[in-house]
């Protein structure tokens, strides 16, 4: 069975969503990121996986759930984490950000099941992508990748194939970066932590 990785920042304002203010305050983009985080968390959880491992760029905080690892990032650029996250899974991985939390079960299943593929691509539709999966990670399927650019998973993808490796992919989804991203996924995950918190916050401020 496959390790599932989570990414993610913990939720400090003015260190989180960033991009999602003015609208909102550096506190309440906080506490958007905080909903998103405890709703990918749930997913994964809910997701069979012979580990499940937050690595975190901060200290954790009680919205970290029992059943789940943490581990700090290392320092470096995203490639250079992301490696070093995949390092951590002694074998097959999925790893997902902390940017969809419309994610489900039903979308982490596919991803860690490698017996037909050698790796899985779920792209961002703002051309980076939300999840990666490697059957056997390699730092150099990684390192050099630019990231957070609008190339970013052509690249990545392209690296996995030039490699020579099976990739399937995963439905593209929207990363809440924009308050347009976050009205987007939240009308299309109604029933997240996320999308509640984000219908109460606009009802304030609009």
């Amino acid at each position: 069975m496959s390790t599932l990785l989570v990414i993610a920042k913990a939720p400090v304002p003015g260190r989180v969503k960033t991009r999602l203010t003015p609208q909102f305050t550096p506190q309440q983009a906080a506490g958007l990121a905080r909903a998103a985080l405890e709703d990918t968390l749930a997913a994964v959880l809910a997701t069979p996986a012979r580990r499940r491992v937050l690595v975190l760029d901060g200290q954790p905080g009680p919205w970290v759930p029992a059943g789940i690892e943490v581990v700090p990032q290392c320092a470096g650029g995203l490639d250079v984490r992301l490696a070093a996250a995949f390092a951590l899974s002694d074998g097959p991985a999925l790893l997902i950000g902390m940017d969809t939390p419309q994610v489900t079960p039903g979308l982490l299943a596919p991803g860690l099941d490698f017996t037909e593929a050698d790796a899985w691509f779920g792209p961002a539709d703002d051309g980076g992508f939300w999840a990666l999966g490697l059957a056997d990670p390699d730092p150099a399927l990684l390192l050099g990748v630019p990231m957070s650019v609008a190339h970013t998973g052509e690249v990545q993808r392209q690296r996995l194939t030039e490699a020579g490796l099976a990739v399937r992919d995963l439905p593209e989804l929207c990363d809440v970066d924009t308050p347009a991203d976050a009205e987007r996924v939240a009308a299309t995950a109604p029933r997240t932590r996320f999308a509640a918190l984000h219908c109460g916050l606009c009802a304030v401020t609009r």
